[in-house]
């Protein structure tokens, strides 16, 4: 992967690579065993006081986010799959406080630089995600509704893009963690921290929107740990944070099932999902779709 950043006051660019799309969600089978760190951490430098740890600081930066109110987002989600570089753009708003947001996201292109998908439009909400312009069939004034609790993953790449305030919750489960400097970042001096954080502790200590999702990634992903790279400002806000999941899918092609064997079936892939938080107190009103909105038939492919 590429990074390129430029210093204060100039945004840093991710240059690499995003998950695979089938029907509209980022096609990954998870597999059922969860890990576990014992690892802890105390990095005394700086991080919201002088006296504070980094674990500390991350462990409350959900909070933060919540009591912030609302924000314009930018999200990325980026792997490489079978020789090729994909990558998931989208870009929205999110409310922590009623903890919804909306996001379109740009899919992958072909290799002529023609759009294979049009963009799908996302709703987030405690528990569910809505997708409008998900997939063949389904009429354009319809949404697509998916359970977050009763997926694999808990929705953290399936959608295309981790809801932020989800992103941010996963870090109550930080166990090592360590600051490496200030950078600039939007003309802002944040503090960048890097560490692990495991999905199981962070299910445990989640508040109550975020801890069905997590339960269930919990139990859906291989590895429950997860490295991550976070930027926090001066007032302890969120500003980005960059998650590692390893994934896995069937080299057969079919969908991956639990079971004593099920790894030898099956391939790591790795996926990042990049969230960046800016423009606090920017309006981020989302409504949900009404039941009579909501399409119940087959989903087909997604549009071409």
């Amino acid at each position: 992967m590429e990074f390129q950043q430029r210093g204060l006051g100039v945004r840093r660019r991710v240059r690499a690579v995003a998950g695979v799309v089938s029907g509209g969600l980022l096609a990954m089978s998870l597999a059922t065993v969860s890990g576990c760190s014992t690892e802890t951490a105390a990095d005394e430098r700086p991080g919201g006081t002088a006296r504070e740890s980094a674990v500390a600081v991350l462990h409350r930066a959900a909070d933060v986010l919540v009591r912030s109110g609302s924000s314009r987002v930018r999200t990325t989600m980026e792997t490489a799959t079978g020789g090729t570089r994909v990558s998931i753009r989208g870009s929205g708003a999110y409310d922590f406080e009623k903890r919804r947001g909306r996001l379109r996201l740009l899919l992958p292109r072909d290799a002529m630089g023609a759009a294979e998908h049009a963009p799908i439009t996302e709703l987030l909400a405690s528990g569910a995600l809505f997708m409008r312009n998900r997939g063949a069939g389904i009429p354009r004034d319809k949404w697509v509704r998916v359970d977050t609790t009763d997926i694999p993953d808990g929705n953290l790449v399936t959608g295309g893009a981790t809801d932020p305030l989800t992103a941010a919750e996963l870090l109550r489960g930080v166990r090592k963690a360590s600051l490496v400097g200030e950078e600039g970042l939007d003309g802002d001096l944040v503090r960048h921290y890097r560490g692990i954080t495991d999905i199981g502790r962070a299910a445990r200590r989640a508040s109550e929107g975020a801890r069905g999702s997590l339960v269930a990634a919990a139990k859906g992903f291989d590895e429950s740990t997860v490295t991550f790279d976070a930027y926090l400002d001066g007032l302890g806000r969120l500003r980005e944070v960059r998650h590692r999941f390893t994934v896995t899918s069937r080299t057969d092609g079919q969908e991956a099932t639990a079971g004593p064997d099920a790894a030898r079936r099956r391939g790591a892939v790795g996926v990042a999902s990049t969230t960046e938080l800016y423009d606090f107190g920017a309006p981020a009103v989302v409504e949900l779709p009404k039941p009579t909105d909501i399409y119940t038939g087959k989903v087909g492919s997604p549009q071409k």
